[in-house]
């Protein structure tokens, strides 16, 4: 490609709204440019990377035992409404109607589509198991679309389903897949780790595991372990078991509880301002609502509640902080002051808060709490669980050895265990060797494709531009002539960009009439991994051949250069 031509132009300023360097760095190049929010058009530079990303996660695939299809973007809304997605997706759906006044939405996933596609193909457990796999757009709602390609409406994904006769064929399928994935993000030079997760949205019966590319931006918190290979995301991390034995119900020791005036003092913040009260020496009610009905959450008063392990350790398809009026109706005292004592509904007690001693606690009154509360003498201890966020610095749940570390990602993939969620539902069936009708198992697997390509960019540049893996920079080469009055220099320059050709290389020749320095500016910024410098040595046939990764610069002869080229490129 001459760059003469190529439809790109690079801009000096990003705009003020690109706050992430993925964004602001492929704006700048002219890798992507912004139709509207979250809407975004792939330039020629942008789909040349995009499609090496592509490339990659087909090749996987196929080596996975995987075959691609391609389905609708278009979904009937009976469809999404037979699995109950269609009221669970909510605003985040795209939803049209047809002329004749027929419901659609634009697919954010394809999970109820294959199952129907599976419904009409597989009816023997003769055709088991199979993955199917396809690379389309999806489209989502997003309330706050921002970051650039990180959270789009209109994106680029890659999905797959798997589908078994058996748990244990299911195994083996998300195990492949696991794999699979670990060898695409490898193969992509992307910083990741694979996390224990949460099914969301989607739903399942079985384990998942997110992708994390580790960036400071991300805006998913990965806890892991540096001790072991242990790694969740946030919603799911546990968090270890005490050491400490749950307190008796006896209370030796500990003095009974005695009530304190609080006057305004509603936050443990004040508490610790104005008494000295430490937090991790208090016992925080929180009031929620689980599917309209009031429960009590108690935990330390230095640990945060994780409303996905109290949701699931109820069983609750809603759960919601209680409003004011709630929180008095239940406990009797205004937000601030409620307590576990002679409470009235379920009480869940996180575990490191059953194993205190004593605590402070609200005392269900107004500008009071309570000194020398027990866990199980003065409130019950029947539901005790983990209903905490896991903290940096905790004890590692697996290996009991390392210590909890905190570190943001950028979720770039998940893989689930469906099991019979969808064909359950749907009716997805086939006939067993005994001729028994049994439901299809099924995993699902999705790579957001040009979230990816972001969450490269984000991992691989500096404040000069990007810095692109070989394996998705969209040319392997930039040949960069210094002169274009020079007629040795671009004599040279031609040669090397023809036997570049030959050698399989995709260049990037600069044959623009522009001066060194804003060539050299567009090179740093467009992030090549190979730039070859044709300049005053040109005469002896010698060039210059810059690793942008590295900086590191070699004076060498025409071929060897090009022969570097090819070797940054395999």
């Amino acid at each position: 490609m001459r760059q003469r031509t190529l439809l790109a132009t690079t801009l000096r300023e990003a705009p003020a709204e690109a706050e992430t360097a993925s964004h602001r760095l492929l704006l700048r190049a002219g890798y992507i440019r912004q139709l509207a929010a979250g809407v975004y058009t792939f330039l020629p530079l942008g789909l040349r990377a995009l499609r090496k990303v592509e490339r990659i996660v087909r090749e996987e695939m196929e080596r996975a035992g995987a075959q691609e299809m391609l389905m609708p973007a278009l979904q009937p809304a009976e469809l999404l409404r037979a699995s109950g997605r269609y009221g669970l997706y909510g605003p985040d759906l795209f939803r049209l109607q047809d002329r004749q006044e027929r419901e659609f939405a634009l697919g954010p996933t394809h999970e109820e589509v294959v199952t129907g596609v599976v419904q009409g193909e597989i009816r023997s457990y003769r055709k088991l198991p199979a993955i199917v796999f396809q690379v389309q757009s999806k489209f989502r709602d997003e309330r706050r679309p921002r970051s650039g390609l990180l959270r789009t409406r209109e994106f680029v994904m890659k999905d797959a389903y798997s589908f078994d006769a058996d748990w244990d064929g299911l195994d083996r399928s998300y195990q492949t897949m696991y794999e699979a994935y670990h060898r695409i993000f490898s193969r992509c030079g992307l910083n990741y780790r694979a996390v224990e997760a949460d099914s969301g949205t989607i739903g399942g019966e079985g384990g998942t595991h997110e992708f994390m590319a580790l960036a400071d931006i991300g805006e998913d918190t990965i806890v892991a372990c540096p001790h072991c290979d242990y790694a969740a995301n946030m919603e799911q991390a546990e968090t270890a078991a005490p050491d400490a034995p749950v307190s008796s119900a006896d209370g030796a020791g500990v003095p009974e509880p005695v009530k304190f005036h609080t006057p305004g003092i509603r936050t443990i913040d004040e508490l610790e301002r104005q008494l000295g009260i430490v937090p991790r020496e208090l016992i925080k009610t929180l009031l929620y609502v689980a599917d309209g009905k009031p429960v009590a959450v108690l935990l330390r008063g230095d640990h945060t509640g994780n409303e996905v392990k109290i949701k699931r350790y109820l069983g609750a398809e809603q759960l919601e902080l209680a409003d004011e009026a709630t929180v008095r109706a239940a406990t009797g005292a205004p937000v601030g002051y409620a307590g576990p004592i002679g409470l009235q509904v379920p009480l869940l007690v996180d575990r490191a808060a059953a194993v205190m001693p004593e605590a402070v606690v609200g005392a269900g009154e107004a500008d009071h709490h309570i000194r020398h509360a027990r866990p199980g003498r003065d409130f019950a201890l029947a539901m005790t669980g983990d209903f905490r966020c896991a903290a940096e610095g905790d004890c590692c749940p697996r290996c009991k050895d390392g210590v909890l570390r905190l570190l943001r990602g950028i979720e770039v993939g998940h893989v689930f265990k469906l099991g019979t969620r969808y064909s359950g539902t749907i009716g997805a069936a086939f006939l067993d060797r005994e001729g028994k009708e049994r439901t299809v198992i099924m995993g699902c697997y999705g790579i957001g494709i040009s979230r990816l390509l972001a969450a490269i960019a984000e991992q691989h540049h500096d404040e000069a531009g990007l810095k692109w893996p070989a394996a998705v920079a969209p040319f392997g080469a930039h040949v960069i002539p210094v002169s274009a009055k020079d007629g040795t220099q671009l004599a040279a320059a031609e040669s090397i960009y023809r036997r570049l050709a030959e050698l399989g290389v995709d260049a990037l020749l600069d044959d623009r009439d522009e001066r060194p320095g804003v060539k050299f500016k567009d090179a740093d910024l467009l992030g090549i991994p190979v730039r070859i410098v044709v300049g005053k040595h040109a005469e002896r046939g010698e060039v210059e051949v810059v690793d942008r990764a590295s900086g590191t610069l070699r004076l060498m002869s025409i071929e060897a250069a090009c022969t570097r080229a090819l070797a940054y490129c395999k």
